[in-house]
């Protein structure tokens, strides 16, 4: 038996297996469990998109615009209140949240 048959041998092996599908595991739980920032936040986001329908009316100039900053501007004072200046990064990820769930609650028909 030579070097390359006893390595697929060993593979093979369920001890092997199991632990290949043990690590499998793990590095998915570590993904899965990596939330993005915003998500920390999904309830402020969701007040924050709801103030800011009912401060800027239907037909204002750049509607959306407006009330995506408002939202912004909202989930950050809550944010910075908790843990100080909020970086670029964290920032890009809060609109991307406020876009995100504003979608959701449209297609629930909540707004």
């Amino acid at each position: 038996m030579n070097w390359q048959e006893l390595i697929v041998d060993v593979l093979n092996s369920n001890a092997a297996i199991a632990m290949i599908a043990a690590v499998a595991v793990y590095l998915l739980n570590m993904i899965y469990a990596k939330k993005p920032e915003w998500k920390k936040y999904e309830g402020t986001v969701i007040a924050a998109i709801k103030a800011a329908e009912k401060a800027i009316p239907d037909g204002s100039p750049n509607t959306a615009t407006a009330r995506l900053d408002y939202a912004l501007k909202y989930v950050l004072r809550v944010y910075e209140e908790a843990n100080g200046k909020a970086s670029i990064a964290t920032v890009a990820d809060f609109t991307n949240g406020i876009q995100l769930t504003h979608a959701e609650l449209e297609a629930a028909e909540i707004l």
